[in-house]
């Protein structure tokens, strides 16, 4: 199904995501991961395509197999490093397996590339390209905070009412942790007309070391009550990662409840995260 009528049948949706492992090695880690998360029936699975540039030989498979456990994948897609002929053979993989939802992603840019080569610059060619393949339901990216390399908020308003024209269905959100920061992103996205659904992402971060990582680097500003929990807990690891999950269920709960129908959460191949969300948010999805 596509992730625009799920969003349309439902009067509020929780989804998750998965990334796709780096080696073979570590395959079955992920696989189990997800056969775990789809136990918890989330309305839909997003899985990456791989981060710095690089592409994944697995992400089909694993949205294959998210498909099998009868739960509808989002497949990641870049085209930074990727050709016009490597981008088809993707989405023939994509439509051959029955994946009907593709995010389209500019991707990281690898230090060193020489982009004047390249056959795609921008995300929003990538949309154009997969729209010429058949009826894929697009989503898109945004980052209420501006993307870390845009000039301003505004200028990045008008890339996401480009990536519209050009056939965007819906986009989801960076990770943020004010979500009043998100509120008014959405309201000036509404005021310049954009009007498709937008999904706001959040990351329950569980670990210190996660929170330098993916935190800290993204220049995400952080409310007071999210950092009392890193004062209070960076030397109590399992009372971090259980604020770190609470903060993010507080997220969803105050979202819902500012009548926003979906949610999505970056679990970062951890069912166990995703497991106590759900149940933390189960009087909201009944």
């Amino acid at each position: 199904m596509k992730i625009t009528d799920i969003i349309r049948l439902n009067n509020r949706i929780l989804s998750f995501e998965v990334f796709p492992p780096k080696t073979i090695d570590s395959y079955d880690t992920v696989s189990n991961a997800v056969a775990e998360i789809s136990q918890i029936s989330p309305a839909y699975m997003s899985v990456t395509y791989g981060a710095g540039g690089g592409r994944s030989q697995y992400t089909t498979k694993i949205a294959e197999e998210v498909l099998s456990y009868g739960i509808t994948p989002l497949a990641h897609l870049t085209c930074i490093s990727s050709s016009k002929n490597e981008v088809e053979e993707q989405i023939y993989k994509m439509k051959q397996i029955g994946v009907e939802n593709i995010l389209a992603l500019r991707g990281d840019i690898p230090e060193g590339l020489d982009r004047t080569a390249l056959d795609f610059h921008y995300a929003y060619e990538l949309i154009k390209e997969i729209k010429k393949h058949g009826e894929f339901c697009v989503g898109g990216a945004c980052y209420p905070e501006a993307h870390p390399e845009s000039e301003s908020l505004e200028k990045d308003i008008e890339y996401l009412k480009h990536k519209v024209d050009c056939g965007c269905d819906f986009f989801t959100t960076q990770m943020f942790f004010d979500n009043k920061i998100f509120y008014s992103f959405c309201e000036r996205l509404h005021k310049e007309g954009v009007s498709v659904p937008i999904i706001p992402g959040i990351m329950p971060i569980t670990s210190y070391s996660q929170l330098n990582k993916m935190v800290l680097l993204s220049g995400n500003e952080l409310p007071r009550s999210f950092l009392n929990i890193v004062s209070k807990y960076d030397n109590d690891p399992i009372s971090f990662k259980q604020a770190g999950i609470e903060f993010a269920i507080g997220q969803a709960k105050n979202i819902y409840d500012q009548g926003f129908k979906a949610v999505h959460v970056y679990s970062m191949n951890k069912p166990d995260v995703a497991r106590i969300i759900k149940t933390n948010l189960k009087e909201y999805l009944e």
